[in-house]
């Protein structure tokens, strides 16, 4: 039998890993001077609370999962029998998964029958989103490991993330970003207009003035890349931006339709801390990214 896993930094709650047979990995974050684990130290993220404590001031941090902690999430199900397949946020963005293939390769030793299959989507929060619910698809529907990871080999690097931030404060602190001056003034209303590019890491594209200039960046991206929009599930990720949100999913589906397959999340909290509240993000099937 083939088991599937994700984790939290993908934007998935139990309920959608539930939906799709995934086994969810819970990634940390340290605030207040408290580490929490999403989804094991509480059962419902509350959005708003959190984006207000960073709104307040908190500076958040995020950890890596040990070796151990690997061998205890997989070994079960090695032990049980199972072959896994984990579709996980990039490789590029941590130090996690050189302990996750530690943990793997002590497991093949000792299970030598089972096999591990992984997909790095190249990127994080509402762009994982996207290709873990594509994935699960594919696995209801009963395709096969191999052709999952056929897909995967050319799919994944066509699934576009743009976001913007609104306090650069943030990604000042967590270091996450290439090509951005984190010096650049927020108080001058100026955004920085970011995706992640087929490395797997957050770079950069550009700037904007002021919301509305961001908002009609993001969607240029998507009138000028997108391939195939409505075949596929456009996702909008919010750090506690409600009404900005509904403005991008307004304009999406006077542009594509009211039929638009669209959804709206919360962006996780571990990813979250990186960007800061009342940032906004597209994610959208694409030429490229």
């Amino acid at each position: 039998m083939l088991k599937l896993f994700t984790d939290t930094d993908c934007d998935i709650t139990p309920e959608v890993a539930a939906k799709y047979g995934y086994s969810l990995i819970s990634m940390p974050y340290s605030i207040d001077g408290e580490t929490v684990y999403p989804y094991e130290d509480f059962d419902v993220f509350d959005a708003h609370a959190f984006y207000d404590k960073l709104r307040n001031g908190a500076l958040p941090n995020t950890s890596a999962i040990s070796r151990e902690k690997y061998v205890e999430i997989f070994e079960p199900h090695f032990k049980n029998g199972d072959d896994i397949l984990y579709v996980h946020f990039s490789r590029a963005m941590t130090a996690t998964f050189d302990a996750m293939d530690q943990a793997v390769a002590e497991l093949k030793a000792k299970y030598p029958e089972r096999n591990f299959y992984d997909i790095d989507t190249k990127g994080i929060t509402i762009v994982s989103y996207n290709i873990v619910l594509e994935v699960g698809d594919m696995a209801l529907a009963g395709k096969s490991v191999e052709e999952i990871l056929d897909w995967a080999k050319t799919e994944v690097d066509k699934f576009a993330i743009y976001f913007f931030a609104d306090d650069l404060k943030f990604f000042k602190h967590s270091g996450r970003v290439s090509g951005l001056a984190a010096t650049m003034g927020t108080l001058l209303g100026v955004r920085p207009i970011i995706f992640m590019n087929s490395e797997g890491k957050m770079v950069s594209v550009g700037k904007e003035r002021g919301r509305a200039r961001a908002i009609d960046r993001l969607l240029k991206y998507v009138d000028e890349l997108g391939e195939d929009v409505k075949g596929h599930r456009v996702i909008v990720g919010n750090t506690d931006a409600p009404e900005i949100t509904a403005e991008v999913v307004a304009r999406l589906k006077e542009k594509y339709g009211d039929d638009l397959n669209i959804e709206t999340v919360f962006v996780n909290p571990t990813t979250g801390g990186h960007c800061g509240p009342n940032g906004v993000g597209i994610c959208f099937h694409a030429i490229h990214r």
